[in-house]
C-alpha cells in the first residue's frame, strides 16, 4: 500500500535527452514505485510517483539531476495523498 505521491514538474533542458526513458528505467529499480511520466507542451516533463515514502522521495531526488544529457533547470513538487490508481510505472504520451 503507497503511503507517499508526488507530482512532480521539472523544467530546463530535459525533452529529447532522453529524461523519460531514464526516468522509466530508474522507477524500475524501486519496488514500490508506480506512476507515469511524460513531456509537456511547454518543453518540461512532469511526472507522478506513487509508493513507498523513500522510494518516492529518491525518485524525487534523481529528477534534481535526470540523466547526464538533461540540464534540469527547477524541480517543482506537489505532495499529495496517494490514490493506488496506477498498476505500474510507465511513459504517456
Amino acid at each position: 500500500m503507497p503511503n507517499a505521491r508526488a507530482h512532480v514538474e521539472i523544467t530546463g533542458t530535459v525533452q529529447g535527452v532522453g529524461f523519460r526513458f531514464s526516468c522509466l528505467r530508474e522507477a524500475g529499480k524501486h519496488t514500490t514505485i508506480t506512476g507515469w511520466v511524460r513531456n509537456t507542451w511547454d518543453g518540461g516533463v512532469e511526472a507522478v510517483f506513487e509508493g513507498d515514502r523513500k522510494e518516492v522521495e529518491a525518485m524525487v531526488a534523481w529528477c534534481h539531476e535526470g540523466p547526464v544529457s538533461a540540464d534540469v533547470r527547477k524541480v517543482d513538487v506537489d505532495w499529495q495523498k496517494p490514490t493506488e490508481e496506477f498498476k505500474g510505472f510507465n511513459i504517456r504520451p
